[in-house]
């Protein structure tokens, strides 16, 4: 079970409670000889309200992948994502600038399962996203092995099954996603915030990523997008 809101030191941080906490995942098809190209994004975003975390908004949308990518079966199966719904979503640039428009009051944490993924792909489309783009993340993959170092596997399904959080409908689609990493952070925070954070900078020390920010490639762009 958390414990209770008085014994979270976190709670009572300055810093921590000032942050926005935009919680996000990716769903990405993965072309032979392309890196991950994302087809939708989902996002809630929380922030601490009388010790414990209060959804502030959320955000979510299909995005359409580059000329000449389609879903596989694979895809298809694991998702539900499929061509004939990519054929008619926005463009990832606008998409992405969308979401990077719902930022207008900072500071911000990102926070993702694998938070590299996240931030890799935020970087890809960084030219869209400046805000969201120089955003530090958290990790909850992270965070997760501090606190739970026996754990054979710190995978989203293993650690909702460890804390006994409920497998939700559409696993494996951005928004649900999205909102389940943020019941994990949460308990993650409880648990954690008696004895091994009580800052946001505890935090950021245990499972903080810097943004990312990968070469220049502009012969890349118009494929990309």
């Amino acid at each position: 079970m958390d414990a209770p809101a008085a014994r979270i030191a976190l709670y009572g941080d300055a810093v921590f409670t000032r942050h926005t906490l935009v919680v996000i995942d990716f769903e990405g098809l993965t072309p032979q000889g392309r890196p991950l190209v994302p087809v939708e994004v989902g996002a809630c975003a929380v922030k601490a309200s009388g010790g414990d975390l209060a959804e502030v908004w959320r955000f979510e949308s299909l995005m359409a992948p580059p000329a000449g990518v389609s879903v596989t079966p694979w895809d298809v199966r694991q998702t539900g994502i499929t061509d004939a719904m990519l054929a008619t979503a926005p463009p990832a640039g606008q998409v992405i600038a969308a979401l990077d428009e719902r930022l207008t009051e900072p500071p911000y944490r990102l926070v993702a399962h694998h938070a590299a993924t996240e931030a890799a792909l935020i970087a890809g489309l960084r030219s869209w996203c400046p805000r969201l783009a120089a955003v530090p993340l958290l990790d909850t993959v992270r965070l997760a092995r501090h606190l739970y170092p026996r754990l054979p596997s710190h995978s989203l399904d293993t650690l909702l099954a460890h804390l006994g959080i409920p497998r939700p409908a559409g696993r494996h689609r951005a928004l649900p996603d999205a909102e389940v990493t943020a019941l994990l952070l949460r308990r993650l925070l409880a648990e954690g915030g008696r004895t091994r954070w009580r800052s946001l900078y505890d935090l950021d020390a245990i499972g903080g990523l810097a943004p990312k920010r990968p070469p220049h490639r502009p012969s890349e762009q118009p494929g990309l997008f």
